[in-house]
């Protein structure tokens, strides 16, 4: 897939495929078919969700056709028009991030504002292809934070209005994310040894991949001053996605966006595990999205190429978007909105390091059955640049940290 954008940051749910449509991930003899499927071959089958993936068949460094194959499942559950059959809904759950019952019936099945809002992740990212933005009637209504949320309000007290961010390069942005973190959470770890082995309180710069965090002071007896941090949480975890950045990873996001927009409650976090039932919602439905389906949606986001700058444009545009390129540099935009960030490794492990209770994690899951998608088998990976130091350039226009835009005056 080729996204011709301007240059512009990573930052900021179209085709239909049949209901009955198979897919499988390439497995040894020994192992189990992942696939469940559901189809009777029946024309008034209504599910959108032909089967399910089995995480336990997803391990180890996958081959390019296994990539490509759980990837092909993962688009079909982004651009599936979820129904009634496949679970969508949530009558007795509320859109909140943790599990939270609903004191009463939902009055409304849809509701622009608390949602639900949407059969599918393509109803909204589609723009200017399945995976990107969305448009003005596309806006999503930010309000995770509320547990019950029968509201019909836009009052941005109750509801943060915001675009549909695009999704492109998002594999890129997490493991950007993953080593920079792992960048602070070393440079934590190495003070509090020098502070313990000096006995003297140290106070050092955080910094990793060019941008500053603040500094951190750490004591003698292990304790750690966050106070003059700056863009980043005490847990020294960089927080990527939404305009906030306050969400960790693809799998985190996901699992928010299936319960938030479509009432599609993932196992690891609505299943029984967490919840003690298995149909949390009370919409008489089980096992709406399994553990695979949901790394499934993480390699196909991950997977989506970066936006490039585009090449076409005539003399003028050129000329124009040159002056433009120095302007943005001399004004000092690049400061903050870096073009590129150099990345050490194409990686990408599944589930990941860095998530919550709620998400699948690496030591949940063990080395045994822990994914690793190399990005670097994607035809998009050979555009990228390196630097000096065989470095993948992510060219990202952002630094991953969190600016301050307003103030106690103007709110």
């Amino acid at each position: 897939m080729k996204n011709d954008f301007p240059q512009s940051g990573l930052f900021g749910c179209l085709f239909t495929l049949p209901a009955v449509a198979l897919f499988a991930v390439v497995t040894s003899a020994n192992e189990p078919n992942p696939v469940t499927n559901y189809s009777d071959n029946t024309p008034w089958d209504e599910r959108a969700v032909p089967s399910h993936l089995d995480i336990n068949t997803i391990h180890g460094t996958l081959t390019r056709e296994q990539l490509k194959q759980i990837a092909d499942h993962g688009e079909v559950l982004f651009d599936a028009q979820f129904t009634s059959a496949d679970g969508v809904g949530r009558p007795m759950a509320t859109q909140a991030i943790i599990p939270t019952k609903r004191k009463r019936p939902v009055r409304n099945v849809f509701a622009r504002t608390s949602g639900m809002d949407a059969n599918a992740c393509s109803s909204c990212h589609n723009l200017p292809s399945i995976g990107g933005a969305g448009g003005f009637v596309s806006n999503v209504f930010v309000s995770e934070g509320f547990q019950q949320a029968d509201f019909d309000t836009t009052d941005p007290q109750f509801s943060n209005e915001r675009n549909t961010n695009h999704l492109f390069g998002s594999g890129l942005v997490e493991l950007l994310a993953r080593e920079m973190s792992a960048e602070l959470a070393q440079l934590r770890s190495n003070a509090i040894s020098q502070s313990k082995i000096s006995n003297e309180p140290l106070r050092i710069k955080l910094i990793t991949k060019g941008v500053e965090f603040g500094h951190l002071t750490v004591h003698p007896d292990g304790i750690v001053d966050t106070r003059e941090i700056d863009g980043i949480d005490t847990d020294l975890i960089i927080k990527p996605f939404t305009q906030k950045g306050v969400i960790t990873s693809l799998r985190q996001f996901t699992i928010n966006a299936l319960n938030h927009h479509h009432g599609m409650q993932a196992d690891e976090r609505f299943g029984a595990r967490w919840t003690g039932s298995d149909d949390f919602d009370e919409d008489e439905h089980t096992a709406e999205i399994s553990s695979g389906d949901v790394s499934a949606l993480v390699l196909w986001q991950a997977s989506l190429a970066p936006p490039t700058v585009r090449n076409d444009l005539n003399s003028q545009w050129e000329l124009a978007a040159q002056r433009g390129q120095s302007q943005f540099s001399q004004l000092g935009c690049a400061d903050c909105h870096k073009p590129y960030l150099p990345l050490g490794s194409l990686v990408f492990n599944d589930p990941g390091p860095l998530d919550l209770a709620g998400t699948l994690r690496q030591n949940e899951v063990g080395d045994n059955l822990n994914a690793r998608y190399d990005l670097a088998l994607f035809e998009w990976s050979k555009t990228l640049k390196k630097d000096d130091q065989d470095r993948w350039l992510v060219p990202l226009f952002g630094d991953l940290k969190r600016h301050i835009i307003a103030d106690s005056q103007v709110d």
